[in-house]
């Protein structure tokens, strides 16, 4: 038998121990041969995003390689430690250093490449159903499949690199152990492991300093603090697995009324043990579940955002310009000309908006006319406006405002004109997005507006008064093509020009939807993508563990058994055995992403004006279901190789 059927029987005979390994493998090649598929698919660059969608499938692919190394390795290093029991027999047979890591190498990449041959197959196969479900998500007219060899030589290569690599790797950053130890096998226990107050403290200390940065940022402006919050957390974390978690086990164990029961003194006894012995592991599983609920913490901003665009943005078109605008006859024109080629049907209503400085605030108010501001709302078929001499009402900008301004009284003079005005109302519905009126506008009479002579006294302000002229469109999402001449233009002035002040301003809510739509559905793949390897990666990172110290633990089960342990007290202990190793990373990484959001929420609150809060425990709730499902599946597993 020569050395390579030699290492191929050791996989074979080690089918169980490596079948993890080999499904963990098979899966991410899976999943990046399909987002390869999708990368070179020549009908993506040709979408809204074309390069953006490119950059961004390139990302994503090399989030995916670094995190499946760093996977993969840490796979590997577990089920090398599975196999140590053996690894002492060859040892201590004569078996060289040398030899011992050719076989390792061999062992690998017999693995790696089965897993390589059949993720592409199964890759290549549900590439036409990922094709289907990315073609709803890019509002694509077609994505076929397509054969090409550059996604198939891409996975090759790079997992074969990747494979190379890790066992390199695994072999040459191993800690060195004893012989007698390897023998030991898994009875192996790192007996140096302790813990310390002071640090036990410190970690504790950091995870709450951590949130009240969070909730510091969410309540003031002190955006800098966020540079602060990922150190004192990931710091936080692992100080808190590594002495604040044993420092509290052993509390509970020297209180002899709460450890001294049935069933507390057995687990608690273990978690110490379990704790201490897999810090890091426990680290990397609540660091990695939280990029998982970070990522998907984004979709759900882009989701919410999206799903109340059409509230935010009332109006399809809206073009704003100087009074001496000397485009505006001509953008005016060629907007109603594509509306009814299009066949779309409009309502054009124009505003003539001036600028006044309020006694009240002694800030610039824009004002503007009933009768214009009649017009409009006709179109929207909202309640119309009933003003008498002296009488004002606010519009709304946002949401927020209108709960801010409905009971709020203001008398105050228009200063260049003498004006007197009462304001004691809002009006009640959104008819304005936020990017084109002011937080100080209101409406007034058709009386008071004639009497707007002079102009407003601070000469600093460039657009002492512009005309407005607003579209509402029933079909606003397929305005997209509208007015590409005007936006062009408008690009053409400010941005390679560099022109201070353009005479007119151009908004396509259609165009606008249509990119916000297109970045959106970019970021789901990609999200989607790294969520589902992270939170696998999550689990498997346990069950990997576990798997390790499986023969242990079932020998020492067999001696629970022989002391009279039943079946119903074998699930009890199982149970609080599992519990914690799978729910309580989940929990801290919970903790730290709630926080998290809290402050993301402040933030696009007072940008966007968007509430993501019923997305966020959707997606928690989501999360838990899955964690639950997998504990469950994990646990039946278990108590199968305990009883068996």
């Amino acid at each position: 038998m020569t050395f390579r059927q030699f290492a191929y029987r050791n996989v074979v005979r080690n089918s169980r121990i490596y079948g993890a390994f080999f499904m963990a493998s098979f899966f991410s090649v899976a999943v990046f041969f399909i987002y390869s598929m999708l990368m070179f698919h020549p009908d993506i660059e040709r979408g809204i995003l074309g390069e953006v969608s490119l950059i961004g499938m390139v990302g994503a692919e090399i989030v995916l390689v670094l995190f499946t190394l760093f996977f993969l390795y840490y796979s590997m290093s577990a089920f090398l430690e599975a196999r140590s029991h053996e690894f002492a027999i060859l040892l201590h047979l004569g078996m060289e250093k040398r030899q011992m890591n050719k076989l390792i190498f061999l062992e690998t990449m017999i693995i790696g490449s089965g897993s390589i041959i059949v993720g592409i197959i199964f890759g290549f196969s549900f590439s036409k159903f990922f094709f289907m479900i990315v073609r709803e998500i890019l509002h694509l007219e077609q994505l076929p499949l397509y054969v090409s060899w550059e996604p198939f030589l891409l996975t090759i290569g790079v997992f074969t690199s990747a494979f190379v690599v890790i066992s390199f790797i695994s072999v040459y950053f191993k800690r060195e152990r004893k012989l007698l130890d390897l023998i030991k096998g898994d009875a192996y226990i790192n007996s140096t492991s302790t813990f310390s107050q002071v640090r036990a403290i410190y970690g504790v200390a950091l995870i709450l300093s951590t949130y009240v940065l969070a909730f510091i940022v969410s309540h003031t402006s002190m955006i800098g603090l966020t540079l602060l919050i990922p150190f004192s957390a990931t710091f936080g974390t692992y100080y808190f697995f590594s002495d604040s978690v044993p420092f509290f086990l052993d509390l509970a164990r020297g209180k002899r009324k709460f450890h001294w029961q049935r069933y507390r003194l057995l687990s608690l006894a273990e978690q110490t043990h379990v704790m201490m012995d897999n810090v890091k592991m426990f680290f990397v599983v609540t660091m990695v579940s939280t990029m998982a609920f970070l990522s998907v913490g984004v979709l759900a901003t882009m989701s919410s955002y999206t799903t109340q665009y059409d509230r935010l943005n009332p109006l399809g078109l809206i073009y704003k310009g100087d009074v001496d605008n000397p485009y505006e006859g001509k953008h005016i024109n060629s907007l109603r000309l594509q509306l009814e080629d299009k066949g779309l049907s409009y309502h054009l209503s124009r505003f003539v908006v001036v600028k006044q400085t309020s006694s009240y605030t002694h800030n610039e108010v824009e004002v503007f006319r009933e009768s214009d501001m009649n017009a409009l709302l006709t179109s929207f078929s909202y309640p119309m406006l009933n003003l008498a001499s002296g009488e004002a009402v606010f519009i709304p900008y946002s949401e927020d405002s209108l709960k801010k301004l409905k009971n709020k009284v203001v008398h105050t003079v228009l200063e260049e004109n003498s004006i007197s005005l009462t304001i004691d109302s809002v009006y009640p519905e959104i008819v304005f997005p936020g990017s084109i009126v002011s937080v100080n506008s209101i409406v007034i009479s058709d009386e008071d507006f004639v009497n707007l002579i002079k102009p407003v006294a601070d000469e600093d302000i460039v657009q002492p008064s512009y005309h407005l002229f607003t579209f509402y469109i029933p079909q606003w999402m397929e305005t997209k093509e509208i007015g590409k001449d005007i936006d062009d233009l408008t690009t053409n002035e400010y941005f390679i020009k560099k022109d201070k002040h353009s005479p007119f301003y151009f908004e396509n809510a259609g165009l606008n939807y249509s990119y916000i739509l297109a970045t959106y559905s970019l970021f789901t793949l990609v999200g989607v993508l790294v969520a589902t390897v992270f939170l696998l990666a999550a689990g498997s990172f346990v069950y990997f563990k576990l798997h390790t110290s499986l023969e242990r633990e079932k020998r020492k089960f067999d001696v629970l058994k022989r002391m009279g342990l039943t079946d119903t007290e074998l699930k009890k202990l199982v149970n609080r055995h599992l519990f914690p190793q799978f729910f309580l990373p989940w929990g801290v990484a919970m903790m730290h992403s709630a926080f998290a959001f809290l402050m993301v929420q402040s933030i696009l609150k007072d940008i966007a004006n968007i509430s993501i809060v019923k997305e966020v425990f959707f997606a928690f709730g989501f999360f838990v279901l899955i964690q639950v499902i997998y504990f469950y599946l994990i646990r039946w597993r278990y108590i199968s190789h305990i009883r068996s």
